[in-house]
């Protein structure tokens, strides 16, 4: 066999490992989902080795959406990190034989806190499994190891199993992107799941100014902020309407008097506006969809607060 036929061997074999897994999902997948969405502690999830990587990866997966979690080695925690495992907790303990040392050390010492114990095992009638409040299980799988001993296609289902139960929890606790843009500030994610009140400009950078002043002042006030556009705003800052580049070049074909005429007369009324809570990838879609540069900021009152401008948002989107 080729190193290529070998390759899709291994592939076709651990995809086959993860559909094996389905038939197995029962009633306590749905209480190990109902368990962690009652908890009033933390999940934390422990295992030794390759099985340890994958509950790393689990742990990671629940906190990021908005179950609070971490990860416990099991050789650590029987030199002092037990204690970051308190009696509201639940413990999601995952062995593929359901007999690790380490792990089975820790399940009578779980059980005087108080905490709960979730196994995850491809043995169900393990022992790691008859001290558990309850089992998840993917079944007996033969690994794609040429020696057969290798953990391989039983973490990749683990870490299936893993994915569906934490994204189960996610779907029934109703997580919204904006719950996940909290816990996404860094990297290109996070920048597209920054909302607009993060890049909007404020202050001196958000040009505004009243119906009864100048077109000529309206200008100075874009060119002072380096902007495409003002804002026109009643004295409670309600917004009146918006005067941009294109409102000017319109304008000055008709040979408007730019220090006589008020802004007011020649802005465009009744402004597209967006909230300052909007996810900036929204903002984004808008913009290109209305084929515009760029839209005031209002807050909950409908009060201009800031303007977007297209140019900010190239190097985040």
């Amino acid at each position: 066999m080729s190193t290529i036929e070998y390759a899709k061997e291994i592939l076709r074999a651990e995809a086959e490992a993860v559909l094996g897994v389905m038939p197995l999902i029962d009633e306590n997948f749905t209480k190990a989902v109902s368990l962690i969405l009652t908890c009033e502690g933390r999940i934390v999830v422990s295992g030794m080795g390759k099985s340890g990587i994958i509950g790393e990866k689990l742990s990671a997966t629940l906190a990021s959406t908005g179950t609070p979690s971490l990860s416990l080695h099991p050789a650590e925690a029987i030199h002092g990190d037990l204690g970051r495992v308190v009696q509201k907790d639940i413990v999601i303990a995952i062995s593929n034989g359901g007999e690790t040392a380490e792990i089975i050390r820790l399940l009578p010492l779980l059980k005087k806190i108080g905490a709960k114990v979730i196994a995850v095992t491809g043995k169900p009638n393990s022992t790691l499994s008859s001290n558990s409040d309850l089992t998840l299980t993917i079944g007996k799988i033969s690994e794609t190891c040429p020696l057969g001993l290798a953990p391989t296609a039983s973490t990749t289902a683990m870490l299936a199993l893993g994915d569906a139960l934490a994204m189960c929890v996610s779907k029934q606790r109703n997580f919204t992107r904006e719950e996940y843009a909290l816990y996404h500030p860094g990297g290109s994610l996070g920048k597209r799941l920054m909302t607009v009140a993060e890049v909007m400009r404020v202050g001196k950078n958000n040009p505004v100014i009243g119906a009864d002043r100048s077109v000529k002042e309206a200008i100075m006030t874009i060119t002072s902020a380096r902007a495409g556009a003002v804002t026109i705003v009643d004295e409670n800052q309600y917004i009146l309407g918006i005067f941009t580049d294109g409102d000017l070049r319109r304008h000055l074909k008709k040979s408007v008097d730019l220090e006589q005429t008020c802004v007011g007369e020649v802005m465009t009324e009744k402004p597209f506006t967006i909230d300052s809570a909007m996810l900036v990838e929204e903002a984004y879609r808008l913009l290109k969809e209305k084929k515009i540069d760029e839209l005031p900021i209002v807050d909950e009152e409908k009060k201009c607060v800031g303007m977007l401008d297209v140019q900010d948002l190239l190097e985040i989107v």
